[in-house]
């Protein structure tokens, strides 16, 4: 299924990405980079992939999948990211999926899901 990324969306992966270098150097990086890349073509690929769910108390059609869920999927040089922190959350279209952000796990999301709008 075709991707689109809300400007939003890709604000969050490069905050993300660049957080991951400062604070845990290149490899760290290497690593987050694999796994949200494998995190958003799992999800491409299966829209209903176990462990996402929607949550239409927030906004109707969108849905959330917690990056662990990808982790041994993600293996760089057979290591994984041991504590992602971040949701991967999307809507499907009838013929994309939207990335609408990457929002991290202790944030408040239905404020920020206002803002990607």
């Amino acid at each position: 299924m075709a991707l689109r990324y809300l400007p939003a969306a890709r604000t969050d992966i490069k905050d993300a990405l660049r957080w991951s270098l400062v604070n845990f150097g290149q490899p760290a990086l290497r690593r987050y980079q694999r796994l949200i890349a494998v995190a958003i073509s799992e999800v491409a690929a299966n829209t209903r992939l176990t462990h996402s769910y929607e949550l239409p108390a927030l906004q109707p059609g969108i849905r959330l999948y917690h990056l662990r869920h990808s982790r041994r999927r993600a293996r760089v040089d057979g290591q994984v990211v041991r504590a992602p922190r971040h949701f991967l959350v999307y809507t499907v279209a009838p013929d994309e999926v939207v990335i609408v952000r990457l929002l991290h796990e202790r944030i408040e999301i239905s404020r920020h899901l206002e803002e990607a709008r």
